[in-house]
């Protein structure tokens, strides 16, 4: 069983589609699942997807390529000598994701999603591992080593 790159519910692994979605199942091996673009992005793939749980890996990786993305585009519009509307820009069209996987990053250790709604506690519980059984909000994330 593996989880579904849409919905993150349980399906069966040779399944095309997911049942509950319809999300389109790509067949993606151990070893490209912990690589760090593949997790980095996965959270742009659920990109408003506030339900089931993300793993460490996939929520700091994500943190990291953002953080990478952004210093880019500040790099570039010191160079071009522009304002910050790019930027700003990067930030908007990234926040439902960042916030997304922040909550299902909650739901990985068994809290309420509001929590990072509470930054400093939020931040300190974004580093804890997540539980390893299921939990109130579905099976653990197996392919992302948490």
């Amino acid at each position: 069983m593996i989880n579904c790159s849409g919905c993150g519910k349980e399906i069966h692994e040779t399944a095309l589609t997911c049942p509950h979605c319809g999300a389109p199942q790509q067949s993606v091996d151990k070893k490209g699942a912990d690589g760090f673009f593949e997790l980095g992005l996965q959270p742009l793939k659920k990109y408003a997807v506030f339900q089931g749980r993300a793993g460490r890996k996939e929520y700091w990786y994500f943190f990291s390529l953002y953080l990478i993305a952004m210093i880019f585009v500040t790099f570039l519009q010191d160079i071009m000598g522009n304002s910050t509307f790019s930027t700003t820009l990067l930030s908007l069209a990234l926040c439902l994701p960042n916030w997304s996987v922040a909550v299902r990053r909650m739901h990985d250790s068994n809290r309420s999603g509001w929590w990072v709604l509470v930054p400093i506690v939020a931040i300190v519980f974004l580093f804890f591992k997540g539980d390893q059984s299921e939990n109130r909000f579905g099976q653990p994330q197996k392919t992302l080593n948490q």
